[in-house]
């Protein structure tokens, strides 16, 4: 028998919130990158594989505003910039360690790889 969830529009409106704050192709997989630790922008860009340096830094802006990313500047010449994933954020590891496990698995049914 299919699994059901109580449907109810406390729930809607949790899922859309959620939705809204984690809405495009990069916030999840930036976090997933901040979640082995605190990372420099560069390093990040590298991880994550397709996104502009433009981009970049408009998710981390939004990332920073829902309190799910930390940016530390260090007085250095040049100074340096750090950005690590919040308390808030490690909140979301079981969300996105199921999205990887449900994405690994759907790739295999579909184009078996």
């Amino acid at each position: 028998m299919a699994k059901t969830i109580k449907c109810d529009s406390t729930g809607i409106r949790a899922i859309k919130d959620a939705m809204e704050t984690l809405s495009g192709n990069w916030k999840l997989p930036i976090l997933f990158s901040l979640s082995g630790g605190a990372k420099r922008f560069k390093e990040i860009t590298r991880e994550v594989d397709g996104i502009s340096d433009k981009m970049l830094s408009k998710e981390l802006k939004d990332l920073e505003a829902n309190h799910l990313v930390k940016r530390t500047v260090y007085d250095t010449f040049p100074p340096t910039v750090e950005y690590e994933i919040t308390e808030h954020a490690e909140t979301l590891f079981d969300v996105m360690k199921a999205l990887r496990d449900w994405g690994q698995n759907h790739r295999k049914k579909i184009i078996g790889k």
